[in-house]
């Protein structure tokens, strides 16, 4: 099992990236699930152990675990995908992350 993948984006930026990662496991993200995603990570807090959102994407390439969290005091969010085994999941993933912290 490898290592989760982690960094962060704008929190502007969430929506995207969870759209664009289910796409790349093959998972459909709709309305509801954003909605639930909205409403776990409201409270998080990045530098509590306990204070991450996990939400699983369960598709028909992949399944991966993302932990959500907003970085205190700044308007990103901590992000860590769990899961993406794949070389080229994990190349996306990472591209992904750059990506949308960078725009």
């Amino acid at each position: 099992m490898t290592e989760p993948i982690a960094g962060w984006i704008w929190g502007r930026n969430l929506r995207a990236f969870l759209e664009l990662l289910s796409s790349y496991a093959g998972y459909t993200f709709d309305e509801t699930d954003w909605e639930t995603n909205e409403v776990g990570f409201q409270d998080t807090d990045d530098e509590a152990s306990d204070g991450w959102y996990s939400y699983p994407l369960v598709g028909t390439l992949a399944t991966v675990e993302v932990a959500l969290a907003h970085a205190v005091g700044a308007g990103e969010v901590s992000v860590r995908v769990a899961g993406a085994e794949a070389p080229d999941l994990q190349l996306r993933t990472d591209t992904l992350l750059s990506a949308l912290a960078s725009v």
